[in-house]
């Protein structure tokens, strides 16, 4: 049988590469949201989960779950988009 790996990076190291990153809170619908579409689209957004055993990691671009929390850096993502992003570091987040 084969093991697929996920490739990882850490959350440090985003940062380091595209900036440092603020909360972004949904007040609306996120199809209505012109400054959050446009982030999504310019690769700024990153969404933060959590596995079952609550641990937190984080994947480029927005996906709408319960309980998710997002993140927008000022410079791309693109670079981390096929990563899951570990090791998350709240200190490194601006409020």
């Amino acid at each position: 049988m084969k093991v697929l790996k996920t490739k990882t990076a850490r959350f440090a190291l985003v940062v380091e590469k595209c900036g440092t990153p603020q909360t972004y809170t949904i007040w609306q619908e996120p199809k209505k949201d012109r400054h959050l579409q446009s982030q999504i689209a310019r690769g700024h957004i990153m969404t933060i989960g959590r596995t079952e055993s609550g641990r937190e990691f984080g994947v480029v671009g927005f996906m709408e779950r319960p309980g998710a929390l997002y993140l927008e850096f000022p410079k791309s993502l693109k670079r981390f988009a096929d990563r899951r992003i570990v090791g998350i570091k709240w200190e490194l987040v601006k409020g």
